[in-house]
């Protein structure tokens, strides 16, 4: 990949060239004066394909050793070698348009100087921005040029300097003289110059209405001209030259100074017509009775107190109390003509005092062009009867019975909604349909409501009388609750956004997210042999509060707290008396068994069906069995295959178990999922979000389709802010709107699970054996090749087959090489895991072990039974769901197994193995979330001893990197996750590079 340099060329502007990585040095002497071509630089056909442009060529003089120049990657002093010496080199380059610097192309590297050309070209914008520009007129001998310079005082001076010190030394690298550059001052202000008078140029071009400062005849006329066409060059008689050099030299003098006599000072005023206003109508929305007139003053900077009106300068009064008042004034009246274009009418007359607005340019100037102004550092006075723009809206008031008697009714209908009734707001004003009439009578945007001007949008605002009379019926029509809260939250039927909803009952419990405290206990039927914990007694409630409003709940409780069982209470207590359709629960094939069991023990009362595996009934027998069921189990996988035929069956239910599952919408199960009808959808999940906000969507909008509009619409208004710019105002109104459907609970809380142990994590460090090392450097040197020659997704997919066959090599060569060789002493974690596991066999204990590779697994069950001299059980996706169901009793049994090597993937969720108090990860996941979920089969409710969690990883390898990386996840869990190994995928290449290579503490001596 190349690296892209920047650099500012007097007289030519900006030029972008690149290199890539140095090659070997050179063999030929060569004189240190003659610049020769740049050995690594790139061609101009190759530049012009990364960026367009100008090709042309620079001379750069840059460090050199051995008659070749240093790549940006090498370190100017290596050790006692010889210091590099400042040579020239000859490159191919491209002109570019500073403007351009923010759209690069994403296959190349960017450097340092780059960025910093980035910084000076936004300095030269902002200056702009904010009027700190004067014209000027540069005289080159007989020539002269009509120019835009900038005006740097104060902060903008502190700024200007910080970015002479700051220049990177390939910045000022061009060769002006034999062995000489320009200075890194003379650099920035060309730079500076060039830039802002390009923008002013441009914003006068761009302006809307279009700027005239061709009002003048004779030299200032011609001046004028060339200030605002594209050709800059004054064509004058000397001594007319002179003359209007001496009369603009003059403005210069407020230049580039600490300190100005004055600021131009702009007050907007009303001002009373001939015509009163109707007597009858003190509020007279119509605004006929009011012009608006802006007004020029000059504030002195020295006497702040000294206020100096239009008519006071042109007349002479102010004569000395400031410096060149007229001067003064006329300089700050232009420069505030470039930030607010309208003033550029008035600087037309020969001495402005005022100008009268039109409503349009009034409405215009109070909502944006004042703003502007007092941004670019000038004072605006406003009325005080101005109130700003107020967002307008639609108020919703709703009244509802109390949540605590909603859980005992099956269904709550449309009635519950005691009373309904929409309204118009601008800001905190409910205004009436008689007073909504008169403003939107006015036909204007700038209106006054009660004594005060605001600004509202006409349109929307007679759209939003339209709502209210459309339907003299739709204010008192009742929507269900699941409509209710989309309308709250996305206001897709209606014409402006919900600004506002005053709630009571169980529709302000639900909006502010405080039903499962609210709820009281449900009472469960004697046939529930389970004795509920008081956070699950909660549970059950709430989730029945939102079955009984048709709302789809995801319970996001931690792994091991009974999301199981409190479903199934909820069944319970639903079909205590009352038949109704089965409920499908999905789940992994891992947990069928499970969900058996658990009916079996806590609600014998379920008719339960496993519906999986070949023998499966279909058509008319899967029919007779649904009908005899009350809960139907089923695999994922098998409901993406008979989804034509459970899509068939309306279900009471329906519940996803693990539901990370579905986190891709895209997937074939996600979408056959979305085929089933049911009345209502539970999540059981521990980690809502896995990998990114896009998994949450995905949850939340199978629950309740359309709630969260489309993904389009989430990933524009909470995703793309969340992911990319951290923005915790985004994530805190994501949780709010989402706090309503999610329940969760962690068990580290005291005050959920007290009884639960305490958790130790350590960090298992071993080291690589030679043979290892070896392998690990092999595998960097060959796929480093690859990946640097290959791009897009051959790249990425270069890149994560090399992460895999390291963490391969990490754990044993022979896992790496697939050739059944055997253990031995290959292996340095092989080696430190038979030690831990000794020692954990010596005290009593039993253990998990967790690996991501099932080949690896069946290498280490026959070496570490015959290490160990015991039996070592394996759980992988290879076994059938009986052989998985006997091994995993049979380990919880006192005389099972005392080691179990289980597949992250197949064992890493839903099994409860208790009988074990030792969890090993022997090679790294991505996700903390995947960790912490195979962790939890032996962290949960009824384990009795301290949990040791051992992280095995090896110093200085990728196991390194993966450790840091869920470090950072994990604190960041709270608002977003990234993306597993795809960042990886998208790191230059020798940043990729120190990723990847091997350390030197990685390998034990």
């Amino acid at each position: 990949m190349p690296l892209v340099h920047a650099l500012w060329s007097p007289g030519r502007g900006l030029l972008l060239w690149a290199e890539r990585d140095g090659g070997p040095a050179g063999t030929s002497s060569r004189s240190a004066r003659i610049a020769l071509p740049h050995p690594f630089a790139v061609s101009s056909a190759d530049l012009t394909a990364l960026h367009p442009g100008k090709p042309t060529s620079a001379t750069l003089l840059l460090p050199s050793r051995a008659n070749r120049p240093l790549a940006a990657t090498e370190s100017a002093t290596g050790g006692n070698r010889r210091a590099p010496s400042l040579r020239p080199w000859s490159v191919p380059a491209l002109i570019v348009d500073a403007s351009e610097l923010d759209d690069l192309d994403e296959s190349a590297s960017y450097g340092a100087s780059v960025t910093y050309l980035r910084a000076v070209a936004r300095l030269a914008a902002d200056l702009v921005r904010r009027g700190r520009v004067l014209p000027t007129l540069v005289r080159r001998g007989d020539a002269a040029e009509a120019r835009w310079r900038p005006v740097l005082q104060g902060v903008d001076f502190v700024a200007f300097d910080a970015l002479v010190a700051a220049m990177p030394p390939v910045g000022r690298a061009e060769q002006i003289a034999p062995l000489t550059g320009a200075s890194p001052r003379a650099l920035v202000t060309d730079a500076l110059h060039t830039l802002v008078d390009a923008a002013v140029r441009d914003r006068l071009a761009r302006a809307d209405p279009p700027v005239d400062l061709l009002g003048h005849q004779g030299a200032a006329g011609e001046w004028l001209s060339a200030l605002q066409g594209g050709v800059a060059r004054v064509e004058l008689p000397l001594g007319e030259l002179g003359v209007l050099a001496e009369a603009v030299a003059k403005w210069d003098e407020v230049a580039d100074t600490d300190v100005v006599d004055g600021r131009a000072c702009f007050r907007l005023a009303e001002v009373s017509t001939l015509r009163p206003r109707d007597a009858d109508d003190p509020d007279d929305q119509t605004g006929d009775g009011t012009k608006w007139q802006l007004r020029f003053l000059l504030r002195s900077t020295a006497d702040p107190s000294l206020l100096l009106s239009a008519g006071q300068i042109w007349s002479g009064e102010a004569a000395g109390l400031v410096r060149d008042p007229r001067g003064l004034f006329t300089a700050e009246l232009g420069r505030a003509a470039l930030v607010e274009p309208m003033l550029a009418l008035a600087l037309r007359r020969t001495r402005p005092s005022e100008y009268d607005l039109t409503v349009e340019e009034a409405e215009q100037f109070l909502t944006s062009g004042a703003t502007r102004l007092t941004e670019a550092g000038f004072e605006v006075q406003l009325p005080a009867t101005w109130d700003g723009r107020r967002r307008l809206g639609l108020r919703l008031s709703v009244k509802s019975t109390p949540a605590e008697q909603v859980v005992t009714r099956s269904r709550v209908g449309r009635d519950e909604l005691a009373a309904f009734r929409w309204s118009i707001a601008v800001g905190d004003d409910e205004i009436g349909e008689e007073e909504l009439r008169r403003l939107v009578a006015a036909k204007s945007s700038l209106v006054r409501l009660r004594g005060r001007w605001i600004s509202v949008d006409a349109d929307r605002l007679r759209a939003g009388l339209e709502f209210l009379r459309r339907d003299p019926d739709r204010p008192a029509r009742r929507p269900s609750a699941a409509e209710l809260l989309e309308l709250v939250h996305l206001a897709r039927e209606t014409p402006l956004p919900v600004t506002g909803v005053s709630a009571d009952g169980w529709v302000g419990d639900v909006l502010a997210g405080r039903v499962h405290q609210a709820l009281r206990p449900v009472a469960l039927p004697p046939s529930f042999r389970a004795t509920l914990r008081p956070y699950q007694q909660r549970g059950v409630a709430w989730l029945a509060f939102m079955s009984a409003l048709g709302l789809g709940a995801c319970l996001a409780d931690d792994m091991g707290l009974g999301k199981t069982v409190q479903t199934l209470a909820l069944e319970a207590v639903e079909r205590a008396g009352d038949e109704r359709p089965p409920t499908l629960v999905l789940c992994p094939m891992s947990l069928v068994g499970m969900w058996q069991r658990e009916a079996a023990n806590f609600a014998p009362g379920l008719r339960v069906l496993a519906h999986h595996g070949v023998v499966r009934a279909h058509r008319d027998a899967l029919a007779e069995q649904v009908a005899a069921a009350d809960l139907v189990v089923t695999t994922y996988a098998t409901a993406a295959r008979d989804a034509a035929e459970l899509a068939t069956f309306t279900w009471r239910r329906l519940v996803l178990d693990e539901a990370h599952a579905i986190k891709n919408a895209d997937t074939a199960t996600a979408k056959a999922v979305r085929r089933f009808t049911a009345e209502h959808r539970i999540a059981l999940t521990g980690t809502p979000v896995e990998n990114r906000l896009a998994d949450l969507w995905s949850v939340l909008d199978l629950l309740n389709p359309g709630l969260l509009g489309t993904r389009f619409e989430f990933r524009q208004r909470f995703a793309a802010p969340i992911e990319r710019g951290g923005d915790t105002a985004t994530a805190a109104a994501l949780r709010r709107l989402t706090q309503p459907y999610l329940l969760r609970r962690v068990k580290t809380d005291p005050a959920i699970v007290p009884e639960l142990p305490e958790k130790i994590e350590i960090r298992q460090e071993y080291r690589l054996t030679r043979e290892q090392g070896t392998l690990y450097s092999a595998i960097v040197d060959e796929m480093m090749k690859k990946i640097e020659n290959s791009e897009g997704i051959k790249r990425r997919g270069n890149i994560l087959a090399a992460i895999t066959k390291l963490k391969q090599v990490c754990n044993h060569p022979a896992n790496l090489l697939h050739d059944g060789s055997p253990i031995g002493q290959r292996s340095g974690k092989v080696t430190r895991l038979e030690e831990i596991l000794a020692e954990i066999l010596a005290s009593g204990d039993r253990a998990l072990c967790f690996t991501q590779y099932t080949e690896f697994g069946h290498l280490l069950v026959p070496h570490l039974s015959d290490r160990l001299g015991t039996e070592v059980a394996f759980l992988h996706g290879g076994m059938a769901k009986g052989s998985r169901d006997a091994l995993v009793e049979r380990f919880q049994s006192d005389d099972g197994p005392r080691i179990l090597l289980l597949s992250l993937k197949a064992g890493g969720s839903g099994l409860t193995l208790t009988a074990a108090s030792q969890v090993l990860h022997l090679d790294r996941w991505w996700n903390p979330a995947v960790e912490n979920q195979a962790t939890d089969r032996a962290f949960r409710i009824g384990q009795g001893r301290t949990v040791q969690v051992r992280k095995f990883l090896c110093p200085g390898t990728i196991e390194e990197r993966i450790d840091t990386l869920i470090t950072k996840k994990r604190a960041l869990a709270g608002m977003v996750v990234g993306e597993g190994e795809s960042w990886l995928t998208e790191l230059s290449t020798d940043v990729l590079r120190g990723v990847l290579t091997l350390g030197e503490e990685a390998i034990d001596d």
